[in-house]
């Protein structure tokens, strides 16, 4: 009896540590779960940005607003953003982007000819929020602001400065394509519904403060009475406003704008004759595609096109979106 208990003791002594070890090792891939499941956390999401390079002030500040809100959401992210000449250019920065490991791309894709490489991007697994720009692609999605709602925020504005009859000049920016043709249509179809009286004289110009004085330079030269200009961008504005004042005219009323200009917002307050408005089309509106494209990689869900609706900004209210920093 005494050798069997030897026996059972000795058993006892030999496999304790096979117990131990046995333990142990559960609890070490206990630990490495955690710890999976930790790093998993703290994984940063990798985000491109492309934007075209400075053609004009309000495009350049689209990458500023694109790098403060990536700054902003350091803990979350990862980015690199690079900005192009042309599609090719933009291509090639398309594919870097690839290789660094991108897992979203938010562009602005201003050139033609982009469609083919972001089909590639959508192919490899990659989301990709296109900025203001639509393109014929499935699978893309999309934040802008809404252009045809700033023809008709135009047109309201003015009639409510003016009545419903006057004189309008509008200038329309055929080389933008569809930008000035929806804020165009969006304008002349609200003013036929609610001032059908209104006389409107339409000319061609650009989205730049040269173009702007110039021409309208000589459209004063050709009209004694002008109520108001429906301007389509804050830069072309300012040109509109130094022509009237070389001119010395005292008619115009009302001068509209698009965009999102400090240097057009600082001018409001100083003109106490002449109401001058910009219709919101802000480039920090890139900063909701870049939300996008987390939410998307975070698996919430999303709208495919997400519009964000127009702000009018006048002297009354401009003070709210100053913004020293912004290098438009």
């Amino acid at each position: 009896m005494k050798k069997m208990f030897r026996l059972l003791a000795l058993i006892v002594l030999v496999l304790m540590p096979v117990f131990a070890a046995c333990n142990g090792d559960s609890t070490s891939k206990d630990s490495g779960d955690d710890g999976k499941k930790e790093a998993d956390e703290n994984k940063k999401f990798k985000i491109g940005i492309l934007a075209p390079a400075v053609t004009h002030g309000w495009v350049a500040a689209v990458a500023y607003h694109a790098e403060a809100r990536a700054k902003e959401l350091s803990e979350e992210i990862e980015y690199q953003i690079q900005t192009s000449t042309n599609a090719e250019e933009m291509t090639s920065q398309l594919d870097d982007l690839m290789t660094w490991g991108a897992e979203a791309i938010v562009a602005f894709p201003q050139w033609e000819g982009m469609e083919v490489p972001i089909q590639r991007a959508l192919d490899a697994g990659i989301e990709v929020v296109n900025f203001d720009i639509a393109i014929n692609v499935d699978g893309v999605y999309r934040v802008a602001g809404d252009n045809e709602d700033m023809g008709i925020q135009g047109a309201h504005y003015i009639v409510e400065k003016i009545g419903t009859e006057g004189n309008i000049v509008m200038l329309e920016v055929p080389s933008s394509g569809s930008v000035s043709e929806l804020r165009k249509k969006g304008f002349v179809e609200t003013m036929e519904k609610i001032a059908p009286n209104m006389k409107i004289e339409t000319y061609a110009t650009k989205f730049t403060r040269e173009d702007g004085l110039k021409d309208f330079a000589d459209i004063l030269t050709s009209m004694d009475q002008i109520d108001a200009v429906y301007s389509m961008d804050d830069e072309t504005s300012i040109g509109v406003l130094q022509a009237i004042n070389e001119a010395g005219r005292t008619d115009i009323k009302v001068v509209t704008g698009g965009g999102g200009m400090q240097e057009y917002f600082k001018m409001m307050p100083e003109n106490e004759d002449i109401w001058i408005q910009s219709a919101l089309y802000s480039p920090a509106m890139v900063k909701d595609a870049l939300d996008q494209a987390i939410k998307i990689l975070k698996g919430e869900k999303v709208e495919e096109v997400k519009i964000i609706p127009t702000t009018i900004v006048d002297r009354d209210n401009y003070e709210e979106f100053l913004d020293a920093g912004s290098p438009y």
